[in-house]
This record gives C-alpha cells, sequence and structure tokens, in this order.
C-alpha cells in the first residue's frame, strides 16, 4: 500500500529536489511510515509538488543515499529498513531512553538565542563566521533528577522551520530528529571533571566524574548542527553492538 505524505506540501526552503526530499523523509524520521511502506510513485510526487521528473528522481536518489528508501525497478520506492551500521553509534534521543526505562522526563530550557557565527562556532561548523545560527542551552531531567546539561548551536541554513520551533515544548535534539534528514554524523567521547557551574546544575559535587559527549551532523556536507551533552559519570553509559561488514 502506497504511504500518503504528511503533510504533502513544500517548505519553501532552498532547491526544490532539497524539499521534497525532506518532505519524503520527514513522516519517515518520526516512524509515521514502517520500513517496507511503499512510498508514493514518480509520477504522484510530480503531480503532487508540480515538479518534473528529473528534480523528482534527484530527490529520491538523495533519499537513496540517505539510507532512508530504497527503489526497486518496475515495483517502486520503499521505506528501508533501519541501516545496519548506524546502529555502531545512533543519535539517540535522551527523551525516549528515559521513557524506555520507566521515569518520567523533562525538559529544561535555559537559553536560546539567534546568533551570527563567531569566529570560534564557525570554526565549529565549518561555515563562515556570520552565518545565522541558534544556540541554546537546557536541561534534561529523569524522575526529576537533572541527569544532561546540553549545549547546542544549530545552522539556521541547513535546518528550515528552526526559526518558528518552541523548544520549551520539544526538545531540539527530537526537533532535528524529526524535521532534519542527515546524512552523516561523528561523536567524540571522553571523561571530564564537573566545574562549579556543571555541578551546580546536574545537582553534583564539584569535580565529579562528567561523560562528555560532542556531536556534529551533516546533511550532504552542509552541517546542520554542534552539540554537548555533559551527564553524571555514575548516570550514563553507552553500549555499542556491530559485526563485521564483509
Amino acid at each position: 500500500m502506497t504511504a500518503r505524505l504528511t503533510p504533502p506540501v513544500l517548505d519553501g526552503s532552498g532547491a526544490v529536489y532539497q524539499q521534497i526530499r525532506r518532505a519524503v523523509a520527514r513522516p519517515i524520521l518520526r516512524g509515521e511510515w514502517a520500513p517496507g511502506a511503499r512510498i508514493p510513485s514518480e509520477h504522484e510526487l510530480m503531480d503532487l509538488f508540480g515538479a518534473s521528473r528529473m528534480t523528482v528522481n534527484k530527490a529520491l536518489s538523495a533519499l537513496v543515499d540517505d539510507g532512508l528508501i530504497v527503489r526497486r525497478r518496475r515495483v517502486g520506492s520503499f521505506v528501508a529498513e533501519r541501516p545496519p551500521e548506524r546502529a555502531a553509534m545512533e543519535i539517540w534521543d535522551i527523551g525516549a531512553e528515559v521513557a524506555r526505562s520507566g521515569r518520567a522526563y523533562r525538559f529544561e530550557l535555559l537559553e536560546c538565542h539567534r546568533r551570527p557565527a563567531d569566529e570560534a562556532i564557525a570554526e565549529l561548523f565549518d561555515v563562515a563566521p556570520g552565518t545565522p545560527v541558534i544556540e541554546i542551552v537546557g536541561r534534561h531531567y529523569a524522575d526529576g533528577v537533572p541527569v544532561q546539561i546540553e549545549r547546542r548551536y544549530i545552522n539556521t541554513e541547513a535546518a528550515p522551520g528552526v526559526a518558528g520551533a518552541d523548544f520549551a515544548t520539544t526538545p531540539p535534539g527530537r526537533w532535528l530528529l524529526d524535521n532534519v534528514p542527515w546524512t552523516d554524523a561523528e561523536h567524540l567521547i571522553r571523561a571530564v571533571n564537573a566545574d562549579e557551574a556543571t555541578a551546580g546544575l546536574l545537582d553534583i559535587g564539584d569535580r565529579d566524574a562528567c561523560l562528555l559527549v560532542e556531536r556534529r551532523t551533516w546533511a550532504d556536507r552542509t552541517p546542520i548542527t554542534w552539540v554537548e551533552l555533559l551527564s553524571p559519570g555514575a548516570a550514563r553509559q553507552l553500549v555499542s553492538r556491530f559485526s563485521p561488514q564483509g
């Protein structure tokens, strides 16, 4: 059965093929289209978006490269199974992780500012100084206990609609997973000691051990976000299971 686009509209930002790519990717990323679901055909997408076959084909090819769909000749395009190579180090949603543990999750937005990237931020993103970004600081809770501090920058040019996002109700990481397809990610993980400010925010002792995860994500070499996630060391563990690729 062919899945239905929800909503079947373009966001008006950037090249048309990229808008189509995002429109198709969004329900896949949100889990509204299950693996194996058949997506609209090229002709259906052409009619839906008023686009040429070449434009639609380019969007679908990009989605194949993203690992979100598979194309079967003379049969159609289908939502892909989760790519096994991404299981080794996923982009996890802490809200879902807390919920799976049976605890009550809450996100507290501490800061949210739109600003031009200074030289330090531009270097993190590999973008030009002055590129508009959104700076976010937030705190994640489990059963009322702070379990993670999040410091994030989002490249607004790579995230259409982000200016209207309400991060007080939807945490930025969840919003990005639901709305912005990514193709590449990089994690840097290390142990650090809490400074006075961090200890106060996490309600732990000064110099207590913490786990720091620094992540960057891209879409076709365009930087999307840089985030620093800091958790009490005793409260976090990372597990990865993978197999050799033959």
